[in-house]
C-alpha cells in the first residue's frame, strides 16, 4: 500500500454466508457501455486459513473456496509491508475464489494477470496490488470487494489495468496509480460496468497521477446511494497533491453520461 489517502486501522471480523453468485463476466472495455446491475455476493464452498503465501502460476480455479490470513498473513489493518493472500507470476489467472477476514495484503500479481470473479469480503491493506513492468496487462473480470479502509486496487508497477463487471462497496478508493512509488511509470486504467454503492462519505473511483501522464476511462458506471455525489469518479493527482477532478479530454476520460446515479 502506498498512496495520498490516510491509513485508517480497523478490527474486522469473518463475515457470514452470502448469496449466491451474481455479476456475469463482460467485454473488458466497450463503447456504449450498459450500467451495472446490482450485485450479489456468493455463498463459500468451503473455508481455509493459510499462514504463508500462495504462489500461482498458470490457471488457478478454486471453485468459490475463501481463503483469510493467520499467523504472519492474519494482518487486518492498514500496516504497510504485509504479505499477500496470493502471489500472481507472470501470466497467471486466478478465478472462483473468496478473500475472507484478515486479508493481509490481499492478491500481487508480478506481471500480466487475470483476477477473474474474485471476491473480497473485508479489504486489508489492499485487495490487490500491480506491480508488472511498462507492458503489463491486467485484467480484473467481475467479482466484487467491500469495507476496504483505503484502497481496493493499487498500482504500483507499470501498464494498464482492466476493470469490467465489478461491484465495490464501503471503501475509500477503487484505484490508485501510486503516488510516491521509487520508480514511476504512466499508467492507464480502463473502468467498464462498474457497480459501485457510496456510503456518503467522500470516496474516490479512481485517483491518477496527471503529471505522469496517467489515463483513466470509465464507462457504464452505476453509482447508488449517493444523492450528495460524494463519490469522486476521477480524482487528479500530482503524485500525492490532489489537483482536481472531473473529466477532461487528456487524463480523465468519461462524460456525464457514463455515469448513472441510482
Amino acid at each position: 500500500m502506498t498512496s495520498a489517502t490516510r491509513p485508517r486501522a480497523r478490527r474486522r471480523a469473518l463475515t457470514g454466508a452470502l448469496a449466491t453468485l451474481g455479476l456475469s463476466v463482460g467485454m473488458i472495455m466497450t463503447t456504449n457501455a450498459p450500467t451495472a446491475s446490482a450485485a450479489t455476493w456468493p455463498t463459500p464452498n468451503g473455508s481455509q486459513g493459510t499462514s504463508s503465501t500462495i504462489s500461482v502460476s498458470g490457471t488457478k480455479d478454486y471453485g468459490m473456496k475463501r481463503f483469510y490470513g493467520t499467523g504472519s498473513l492474519a494482518g487486518d489493518g492498514q500496516e504497510e509491508g504485509q504479505d499477500p493472500i496470493f502471489k500472481l507470476a507472470d501470466g497467471a489467472v486466478l478465478k472462483n475464489v473468496i478473500l475472507g477476514a484478515p486479508a493481509a495484503d490481499g492478491i500481487h500479481c508480478q506481471g500480466s494477470c487475470t483476477l477473474q470473479n474474485v471476491w473480497w469480503e473485508d479489504v486489508g491493506e489492499d485487495a490487490a496490488t500491480f506491480r508488472g513492468g511498462t507492458g503489463a496487462t491486467y485484467h480484473v473480470i467481475g467479482g466484487g470487494a467491500k469495507k476496504a479502509a483505503d484502497k481496493v486496487f493499487q498500482h504500483n508497477g507499470g501498464g494498464t489495468l482492466n476493470i469490467s463487471n465489478f461491484a465495490v462497496q464501503e471503501f475509500k478508493t477503487l484505484y490508485r496509480s501510486c503516488g510516491d512509488c521509487s520508480t514511476q511509470y504512466t499508467r492507464k486504467v480502463n473502468l467498464n460496468t462498474i457497480d459501485v454503492t457510496g456510503t456518503g462519505t467522500t470516496a474516490r473511483l479512481v485517483g491518477i497521477n496527471v503529471n505522469r501522464n496517467d489515463v483513466a476511462t470509465l464507462r457504464g458506471i452505476t453509482i447508488r446511494n449517493d444523492a450528495g455525489r460524494k463519490v469522486v469518479p476521477c480524482q487528479k493527482y500530482n503524485n500525492n497533491t490532489a489537483v482536481g477532478s472531473g473529466p477532461d479530454s487528456k487524463n480523465c476520460l468519461y462524460s456525464t453520461s457514463d455515469i448513472t446515479y441510482r
